[in-house]
């Protein structure tokens, strides 16, 4: 079985936490996403890329979902949580790349 690219877990739970949370009308869900994503990606950063860089980049996602709201009141809610989104994307494949 094909492993999945741990910048796409992580995207997966910034966009998924946000659309779940938007679309079932209840935020403790989009965080459980947000959260279980998140533990997954810590994990996989930790086992790529070792502790100081798990850390690093763990610290960046939890940062991005929190800088996605007040980024959303100057360029909307998608376009806020995609912009963070790509960071931690970006940020995560230079991290792991071997």
């Amino acid at each position: 079985m094909a492993k999945i690219p741990t910048a796409a877990v992580a995207a997966a739970g910034l966009i998924g936490g946000y659309g779940t949370a938007r679309w079932s009308g209840r935020r403790e869900l989009g965080g459980a996403v947000l959260a279980a994503a998140g533990a997954a990606s810590a994990y996989q950063w930790q086992r790529q890329a070792g502790t100081g860089t798990a850390a690093a980049l763990t610290g960046l996602y939890v940062a991005a979902f929190g800088g996605s709201h007040p980024l959303a009141k100057k360029i909307g809610a998608w376009p806020s949580v995609f912009a963070v989104t790509g960071v931690v994307v970006a940020a995560s494949v230079i991290a792991t790349r071997r």
